[in-house]
């Protein structure tokens, strides 16, 4: 074999389907590609080409023009209109210019004409791969930037506490698995830096991690977002768009506040739960994608079930392994780790002088609730190197010095007070406390409520 058609890892990883009725050409390209592809299928028509393509997901197809009964122009058009988004290279033995414009107009990534060697089809379809690639990147670096916008930034699981090394080894401990992983804890607590560290620690590493914050997405447009859209799928539509989760495939999908989906989008979600599918919006065609799932809510979902706004059977399909991330107050000296490194981070984006952290302001900060959480506490460091001083007095009334545990007598109070004032809701007082209900579940437990 040539240097020029060695096995490379932008082939490697590609599923190739090639549409194309003359049996000598079918047999030229499965030969040559069999050996570089992890897989290549074949079709002598549109019409098994588009059972097939009902069946697998495939990275690009070798689609001939000239094929008796349907043209694989006419027939790539109407798989544009019905949601198909293969990426495509054309090979022809007639072409003229016209057929050439119709060709990209059509969203035709290369076009060869027949006969061609070895070299260019090899050629086509690494630069088809390339640019694939590329929108892939583009597109997960915007939700990257979005992200850290938001002051969310990707960042590794840190700290030393008990429960913090606890949460750690059941976040690897489940890793692996194909298994779906419900995180709950309150706001700011790092679920979405649990639900990174499951990616980063299963086999999917290399594959994209797409965060969805399902809150954050108009509920006309939450179907849209997720599954993807035809051409004229709803006003505004000139074009179709792949969806969230098909980006997302080979890799995970995080869902956070997945209470906020709405009815339609929960059943979609249920089924590609089970079957592994999803259907664009305007289209007939199923869509079957590789995915590992991995939810957050800060609400209990099994209030939201009692209270109608969540499908039993989804919860059922979601809650297969649960993991609650613990609130900052809890994790005693997990606050000083996370301050040096905000501290750290925020200085050189800033470019701005580190501070001295005085003891009195760690023991300031060990005695504090934060409950903003680590949200909290990132935007305190940033506020402090802004003005070039820790302000202690911001962090308002803290706790006893002898006594920072998780069960001392204002934590009590306070929870008690909300649970008297709200009739005893504990789901209630959890979302006014920016606590989780498992953990008023807990504590009640220990107090013996």
């Amino acid at each position: 074999m040539t240097q020029s058609i060695q096995r490379d890892d932008l082939l490697a990883g590609a599923r190739i389907l090639v549409v194309d009725d003359e049996p000598g050409m079918r047999h030229f390209l499965v030969k040559m590609l069999a050996p570089l592809c992890r897989a290549v299928d074949e079709a002598p028509d549109a019409a098994m080409a588009e059972r097939l393509l009902s069946v697998h997901q495939y990275d690009i197809m070798v689609l001939d023009n000239i094929m008796p009964g349907q043209k694989g122009l006419d027939w790539l058009h109407s798989q544009r209109e019905s949601g198909g988004f293969t990426d495509t290279i054309m090979i022809t033995a007639y072409a003229d210019l016209q057929t050439a414009i119709d060709a990209l107009r059509a969203g035709v990534s290369d076009f060869l004409i027949k006969p061609f060697r070895s070299t260019q089809i090899l050629n086509a379809l690494r630069r088809c791969l390339q640019m694939a690639a590329l929108r892939r990147e583009n597109f997960l670096l915007r939700r990257e930037l979005e992200t850290i916008t938001q002051g969310t930034q990707r960042r590794e699981l840190i700290g030393s506490s008990t429960i913090i090394n606890e949460v750690r080894r059941l976040l690897e401990r489940v890793a692996p698995l194909s298994t779906p992983v419900l995180i709950t804890g309150p706001s700011g607590s790092g679920k979405e830096v649990a639900a990174r560290h499951i990616h980063d620690h299963s086999g999917r590493g290399t594959a994209p991690f797409v965060a969805i914050q399902c809150g954050a997405i108009p509920e006309d447009m939450i179907e849209f977002e997720l599954f993807g859209h035809t051409a004229g799928a709803f006003p505004g539509a000139q074009s179709g768009r792949e969806g969230l989760l098909a980006s997302a495939s080979g890799g995970t999908v995080f869902l956070d506040d997945v209470s906020e989906l709405a009815p339609s989008a929960q059943t979609a979600l249920l089924r590609v739960l089970e079957d592994g599918v999803i259907r664009p919006v305007g289209t007939e065609r199923d869509v079957q994608l590789d995915l590992r799932f991995v939810i957050a809510s800060t609400e209990a979902l099994d209030e939201a079930v009692r209270e109608g706004r969540f499908r039993e059977d989804l919860l059922f399909r979601l809650n297969v392994v649960e993991i609650e991330m613990p609130p900052l107050m809890d994790r005693g000296t997990d606050v000083l780790d996370l301050a040096d490194l905000f501290q750290a981070e925020i200085s050189t984006a800033l470019n701005l002088p580190r501070l001295d952290m005085p003891s009195a302001v760690r023991s300031a900060m060990l005695r504090y609730d934060w409950p903003g959480n680590i949200r909290e506490l990132h935007n305190f460091v940033e506020r402090a190197l802004i003005f070039g001083r820790f302000p202690v007095e911001t962090l308002g009334e803290t706790r006893p010095a002898q006594d920072i545990t998780p069960l001392e007598d204002t934590e009590k109070r306070e929870i008690l007070r909300a649970l008297e004032t709200l009739n005893g809701n504990r789901t209630e007082a959890a979302r006014r406390l920016g606590v989780s209900r498992k953990t008023i579940d807990r504590k009640c437990a220990i107090w013996g409520l």
